[in-house]
Parts: structure tokens; sequence; C-alpha cells
């Protein structure tokens, strides 16, 4: 199911699982301060990381940052009662919306069928709270804008909000002195929409944005943690794709002939998506 994994002195994580769409949660620990990155998509995922991270009895991360308002990333919030918990204004804005929402199976599905639910968040909802689903969104305790520092006591975390299409309130957590670049979900596409997307402009900004990071291992939150290479080849792909939407104004067939002919190869099934995503943003 997860595993812990240690990647540096100071940070730990937790890996992901697709099936209930948990992501990765991060542990950063100080010499004074422990801060946890993201609270989970339930109670039982945040405790679980906690125990087997902080390993003593009751403990729990003195603060915990929140990347951006989707369930799977605020859910666990309540597990974290004696951690300071902190978001961007914008994200504690979008979480307020979700306080009045009851989670029953019929209350989900009928915001499916309305649209502000997608399938395949009600289908991961149900399967993480399959014996209960006392869900309770908790509000964070403290709220910035821009950009806050958190020292630690050894470790300093940056914590910024950069946006980005997936979520218009997604920060990034960098920690300086382990250059880990936390991404959070804010590289993917746009999944609360008719149709899955990227826009030229957005993703082209966010990357810029996230280049400006002195960074060895990033995190994305729904896959394995990149180098510095894989980062700067996922980024590529991702420019080159933006750029030919751009070229051939969002022609799906004239945009993947071109990046065949760019990488010289048949195209992998992600770089299809990632073509058909821009297409439906243009």
């Amino acid at each position: 199911m997860h595993t812990i994994k240690k990647i540096s002195k100071t940070f730990s994580y937790i890996t992901p699982v697709s099936r209930t769409d948990r992501p990765i949660l991060g542990m950063v620990e100080g010499n004074n301060k422990t801060l946890m990155i993201d609270a989970g998509n339930s109670e039982d995922h945040a405790k679980y990381f906690i125990k087997e991270t902080l390993k003593h009895e009751n403990a729990q991360p003195d603060l915990v940052v929140l990347t951006h308002w989707h369930w799977d990333h605020i859910f666990g919030l309540p597990a974290l009662s004696d951690s300071v918990s902190i978001a961007s204004t914008k994200t504690r804005k979008e979480m307020e919306k979700l306080v009045p929402f009851s989670w029953s199976d019929e209350a989900i599905d009928e915001r499916v069928r309305e649209g502000t639910e997608i399938e395949f968040c009600a289908k991961a909802i149900k399967e993480e709270y399959q014996n209960h689903r006392d869900i309770q969104v908790v509000l964070p305790d403290m709220t910035f804008d821009r950009r806050i520092e958190i020292d630690l006591g050894g470790v300093t975390c940056v914590v910024q909000h950069v946006g980005g299409d997936h979520a218009a309130d997604s920060v990034i957590v960098y920690v300086k002195e382990e250059k880990i670049l936390f991404l959070g979900d804010s590289i993917y596409p746009k999944m609360y929409a008719e149709k899955v997307h990227f826009t030229v402009k957005e993703v082209l900004r966010l990357l810029d944005e996230l280049d400006a990071f002195d960074a060895e291992t990033y995190i994305p939150s729904h896959q394995r943690p990149w180098s510095k290479e894989e980062f700067r080849q996922e980024t590529d792909k991702l420019r080159i794709m933006a750029k030919y939407t751009d070229l051939f104004g969002g022609d799906q067939q004239k945009i993947t002939n071109e990046y065949q002919k760019y990488v010289n190869r048949e195209l992998k099934e992600d770089e299809l998506e990632s073509i058909e995503y821009f297409v439906n943003g243009y």
C-alpha cells in the first residue's frame, strides 16, 4: 500500500495510492519545529503518515501547510487538531464553499450530475470512506497571500503561491537547504472543468515561476519524485507542446505530427494525453 521514504536529513514522504487518490504527503523535521505538507485525503491517511514518521506516542507536526483546496489534500485536517494549519487566502476561500456539503453517496452523485464534482473524485471518496462518512472540512488557522518563509531550526521552508491550471490557489513548498521543491498538483491540468485541460499562457507562466527555484528534487503529488533532469524533461515537453498549440491554433493532428517530428519516435500515451489537454484548453 504505502511506503515511507526518507530522501534527505530532514525530509520524508509517503508514497501515493491511486485507487483512493491518496497523494504524497511530506514531513520536514527541523531542530525546533516540524512541518507537514498537505493533510491527506482522510484522517486515517494523515494519522498513518504521522505515526510512521514522527514515531513517538501522540506526536503531531507543529505546522501543516495545505497546497490547495482539493479534497484529497485537506480531508485529513481534523486529525491535526494540535498543529497550526496554514494555507493561502485563496485556498481558505475555496474550502469555505465545501463546509456546508453533505458527503453521502446521494449528495456526491447529485453534485456529479450538476457538474460541481467529478466522477473520478466521487469514486475515490467512496473508496476511501467505505466504512464511515463523517467528513468534516476544517478551515486553516492562518492564511497568507503571496509567500511566507518558515524557519524550523536548521532548515527553512518557503511557501509560495504559484497558481496554475490545476487549481488557481496552488502553492509550492521549497525546502531551501535540501533543494527539494514540493510541487503539489500545480503542474497538472485542470480537472474541474467540462474537459480536462491545459492553457498555453498559464502553463508557460507557471513553468517560469517554478524555474526560479534552485532545486535538485521535485515532488509532484501523485507520482514519484523527479530528479532535476526528469523535471527538465517534463517541463520541456510542456513548453514545446504549448508552443505548437499556439502555432497551429489548437489543431490536434498538426500538433501531434510536429511534436512527433521533434522527438523523432512514436509518441507515448502520456504525451498524446497532454497534447489533447492543450487542445481542450485552446
